[in-house]
């Protein structure tokens, strides 16, 4: 495993969308080790490949409850209900932080790290997880989305 570097706010990487998996190879499973070692470097809760200069839709989390070590490729959000308005920050984007609301409850579908594929359902930080990160898939983030900055 190994740290890669974090691509910051204004790297143009980050507003392209990145492109469907679809070789599950070494390559693969070392770029999702790299993540988390790297997510956990920079002690964030999710980190998406795009971040680390890769334009493919992987993505790891890990909000530090049971079970929420996740890897999502090729993830898409299938339901979402309720709202909450949180404060929120980026590992790309360091010492900023703003309010954005999401949904409170959030069911993805993606494929694991082997390729199989999967359902779950996110509450509360998790769901706030879900969005943060599949919305770096598509080349948006969270300061679109901001309504109120926050102080550091």
């Amino acid at each position: 495993m190994a740290l890669r570097n974090i691509r910051k706010e204004q790297d143009e990487i980050l507003r392209k969308p990145s492109r469907k998996v679809e070789l599950f190879d070494d390559r693969l499973q070392t770029l999702i080790d790299d993540m988390f070692e790297t997510m956990y470097d920079a002690q964030g809760c999710g980190l998406a490949a795009v971040q680390v200069g890769i334009l493919k839709q992987v993505i790891v989390i890990d909000t530090e409850q049971p079970g929420e070590k996740l890897v999502l490729i090729n993830p898409e959000i299938v339901e979402t209900s309720g709202i909450q308005r949180t404060a929120e920050g980026c590992l790309s984007i360091p010492g900023k932080s703003g309010i954005v609301n999401r949904p409170m409850v959030v069911k993805v579908r993606a494929l694991d790290r082997e390729g199989k594929p999967f359902e779950k359902v996110g509450r509360g930080l998790l769901a706030k997880a879900f969005c943060h990160e599949i919305d770096h898939l598509s080349g948006v983030l969270f300061v679109d989305k901001v309504e109120e900055w926050v102080e550091e």
